[in-house]
């Protein structure tokens, strides 16, 4: 990639966020509007769930292999087509006329999605080369995030009771059109020196793990385990044919030497616990302020603005402090708030008080909005740039991955809580275990954030790249030999 002047950089990263944006934003449009989709397509605790997970499952399962495609035929050509199906989809999900046809609508904009998020995070990585300089540009990526938290609910909410449900997919239809004019005019083409080949079979099986482990753990409550456990057992099969098989490949879609580096191995941790949380959060807190306390979508909305603030301030200042003092310090913050955000909330009756509803959505966005630079830069730092396309496309499977499972488990044990009961009736007491479970999420921040941000974990990833960068040169000579 040429060298760009700081206001052409500045614009390729604002090009890139809304990206993030139309992603973000659609899938917290979506939950706002979870109650009104369920009224209008008659659908159930596990329809709601696959209205989310088909999106975010697709999006994890194909994540690394848009990223390697994007490092070998070129970033800017990969993002632009991402742009087009995306926008595609979204105006297909707004004339679904059932619930089937909507999830499958979800799917093709999860696969222009997946085009999107890592590929516009290996731009960034290649445009912004000065650590801290880049540590900045991935706050101001994380900020986006609150951005789409603040927006999402309340132009959903207003969305929802002016029109209906599926007005919310026509707001992605304008900005991906705005951004892909953009990136024709101003983002410049790049490519890996040295592109990975594609990996269909590694492909394949991550399908398989993540498809199967969705569907098992969705349909358990309703299906019963009996009926579920073959697809539990092709997850477990995919799970050990990936460790088998792509170690002994020279280019794998999953580089299992990444997880060498103490760090990459936390930040893939700390994405799927903080994202599992981020999953189950929402879609607890919307189900309840509509169902259990009556509030129509818009002021719903409302009520997720103490979270989506705070994540919106908090992310630029992760930013600064992992470019000047290194990742621990924010995710520690990360830890500790959202553990104590889940455990009110674990702790509350149907008709808590407006003051605790409010501590806990704030402490959540505090938490979330520190825990995200962090991860992006522990990812994506030490890795060799070259592989930037794939060390970005594993941090966000891991993101997707881990909000696919937060409202796959969380929804499940939501729905066998509530069983034939009413919503109202049922709610506060079958969604406890839930919440409990965030609790778990967010302390698995704190312990791997501590664990993986010391000077050990520094070392194994120093180790790590050396021995990444000695493979690459080996690999080359050897590929030069007569």
């Amino acid at each position: 990639m040429p060298e760009l002047s700081h206001r052409r950089r500045l614009l390729v990263l604002a090009i890139c966020c809304m990206s993030l944006l139309i992603v973000s934003l659609d899938n917290t449009i979506l939950n706002v509007a979870l109650p009104s989709l369920q009224d209008d397509l008659r659908a159930g605790t596990s329809g709601l769930q696959w209205t989310i997970d088909a999106y975010t499952l697709v999006l994890a399962s194909l994540l690394m292999l848009a990223g390697s495609t994007a490092d070998r035929i070129g970033r800017k050509r990969v993002f632009m087509a991402g742009l087009v199906v995306f926008t595609a989809g979204s105006a297909l999900c707004s004339v679904a006329p059932d619930l089937d046809t909507l999830v499958i609508f979800r799917m093709v904009q999860a696969v222009g999605g997946s085009m999107l998020n890592p590929v516009a995070m290996s731009i960034i990585t290649n445009t912004f080369t000065d650590p801290r300089e880049r540590a900045r540009a991935i706050g101001v990526w994380g900020a986006v995030v609150g951005i789409s938290m603040a927006a999402g609910p309340l132009v959903g909410g207003l969305l929802v009771e002016a029109v209906n449900w599926r007005a919310i997919f026509w707001v992605n239809l304008p900005v991906g059109a705005a951004a892909l004019l953009l990136t024709l005019r101003f983002v410049p083409e790049s490519r890996a020196p040295k592109p990975r080949r594609a990996d269909p079979v590694g492909q394949v099986l991550v399908i398989a793990l993540f498809g199967a482990l969705t569907y098992a753990i969705i349909e358990a409550p309703s299906a019963g385990l009996a009926a579920v456990l073959p697809f539990a057992a092709v997850a477990a099969a995919a799970l050990l044919g990936l460790l088998a098989y792509e170690p002994r490949r020279a280019e794998p879609l999953i580089d299992l030497r990444f997880f060498r580096s103490a760090p990459f191995s936390g930040a893939t941790v700390i994405a799927i616990s903080a994202f599992a949380a981020l999953g189950g959060f929402l879609f607890l807190s919307t189900l309840y302020l509509q169902n259990v306390r009556g509030l129509d979508a818009l002021h719903a909305g409302l009520w997720m603005l103490p979270l989506a603030v705070p994540t919106f301030l908090c992310a630029p200042l992760a930013g600064r402090l992992v470019g000047s003092r290194g990742p621990r310090l924010p995710l520690l913050i990360a830890g500790v708030a959202m553990t104590a955000s889940a455990v009110l909330f674990a702790g509350f009756e149907g008709e808590t008080s407006n003051v605790t509803l409010f501590v806990g959505y704030v402490l959540f966005g505090v938490g979330f909005g520190f825990v995200n630079a962090p991860i992006t830069n522990t990812a994506v730092s030490g890795m060799p740039r070259a592989q930037a396309g794939v060390a970005a496309a594993v941090a966000s499977t891991s993101r997707q991955l881990g909000q696919t499972l937060g409202v796959a488990v969380v929804g499940a044990v939501l729905a066998a809580g509530i069983g034939a009961s009413s919503y109202r009736d049922a709610f506060v007491t079958a969604a406890r275990p839930g919440w409990w479970i965030l609790v778990g999420c967010g302390a698995a921040v704190l312990a791997v954030g501590l664990l993986t941000s010391g000077r050990w974990a520094r070392g194994t990833a120093e180790r790590a790249a050396g021995r990444l960068e000695q493979d690459e040169v080996r690999q080359a000579v050897g590929a030069g030999a007569p």
